[in-house]
């Protein structure tokens, strides 16, 4: 728990998992000397979670960045690739790193997904790949991107640092396109402490892979391509098997604190709740809200202030949109994305806070405090704040 003097920080916490299982599993690592390097307890994991993803390769590698970034290496991507504006900035990032330039395309304002409608207009004679984001565990319509894939000989590959454990139609997310990139940093609902995985279906894809995140190697001294170090070590593998034993107990938490913030304060003018597909299976690890200016009588940032001041840390995302951040939005970059649908989300979303790490009396708080400033048509004034968490 965090206080600032006699109050309480509401803030979304790393979920702990069996911490006495990954204390176990932590001597065993002490025991064997084996610290990473393809140990047993990555091993362990890997084959968990291909067997609950159902999928024939589980790669772990140190964190989702350099996931994505060693998916489009190995995919032999070039020129440029198609990702939506509205997403966490590593996904841009990690094909700037590889000399390819991301291909902005807007997004449905109602799911927060890429439009596909808007897809086929934005490739190009440079176009190699598309890179779709399942946002907030939500699935981005893989059957209909793999189509347009298929319809000008692209490759895809998935985004999907949100949607461990979602399902799409009754298929866990995991198996689409040529390969698919999870992330298990703390923040996540599932973690690793920091890591990530890429899964697939490719028994060629997943070799090049498992070379890649250590250097290149193939045996011994044999280096038979270009890698890096992109390996996870035994440590955070004991934290992601002693995390997966309560996978099921975290997901029901989380379902049970976005019920209870739905039932609060759906009735209230100017917020709507961001809507889970009832048919899919998601993690439920975003309460995501969006705030209409207009009929809230507040702005979402004038709220988020109201929320920090009372020591509620609510977060925006993903302002200002990736098409407006360095180096996307300069001069330099010569692309002046024009995203409309992004740009509104930028300005209205919202995420609360949820988690094991916050209980259903925090959630109550939390509530309560959005009626007051709701119900308040003065805004308070933006107050600029120092405490980082």
């Amino acid at each position: 728990m965090f206080f600032i003097g006699e109050k309480k920080l509401v803030v979304g916490c790393p979920n702990l998992g069996d911490v006495e299982l990954f204390r176990e599993l932590v001597s065993e690592a002490f025991e064997r000397r084996w610290f990473t390097n393809n140990g047993e307890l990555v091993q362990r994991l890997e084959a968990i979670i291909s067997n609950y993803l159902g999928v024939s390769h589980c790669i772990l590698v140190s964190n989702a960045t350099i996931g994505l970034q060693i998916a489009a290496h190995e995919l032999g991507l070039s020129g440029e690739v198609i990702v939506p504006a509205y997403t966490f900035v590593a996904t841009p990032h990690s094909l700037l790193w590889q000399g390819i330039k991301p291909r902005f395309v807007d997004v449905d304002p109602a799911t927060h997904l890429i439009d596909v409608n808007l897809i086929e207009q934005a490739i190009t004679s440079k176009t190699t790949g598309i890179l779709g984001v399942h946002l907030w565990g939500q699935p981005c319509h893989p059957e209909a991107l793999q189509a347009i894939a298929d319809r000008h000989n692209l490759k895809l590959f998935f985004d999907s640092a949100h949607a461990f454990a979602c399902g799409n139609d009754g298929t866990k997310l995991g198996s689409y396109g040529e390969c698919e990139v999870f992330s298990f940093h703390a923040t996540k609902f599932f973690n690793t402490f920091e890591g990530g995985a890429i899964t697939t279906n490719d028994d060629e894809l997943a070799l090049r892979i498992r070379r890649a995140i250590n250097f290149g190697f193939s045996g011994l001294d044999n280096v038979t391509q270009l890698g890096t170090n992109g390996k996870m070590s035994e440590i955070h593998a004991a934290m992601g098997i002693a995390c997966f034993k309560t996978i099921g107990e975290i997901i029901e938490v989380n379902h049970q604190h976005y019920l209870h913030y739905r039932k609060r304060l759906s009735g209230l003018s100017g917020i709507r709740f961001f809507n889970y597909d009832k048919t899919k299976d998601t993690n439920y690890q975003y309460v995501v809200i969006e705030i209409d200016s207009k009929l809230a009588r507040i702005t979402r940032d004038h709220l988020m202030e109201h929320l920090h001041n009372k020591h509620i840390y609510a977060r925006r995302y993903f302002y200002p949109g990736c098409h407006r951040m360095a180096p996307y939005g300069t001069e330099a970059y010569g692309d002046k994305a024009i995203m409309p649908q992004t740009d509104l989300l930028c300005e209205r979303t919202m995420l609360l806070p949820t988690g094991t790490g916050i209980t259903e009396a925090d959630v109550g708080r939390v509530c309560d405090e959005i009626e007051i400033a709701l119900c308040n048509p003065a805004p308070p004034p933006l107050v600029h704040l120092t405490t980082q968490i």
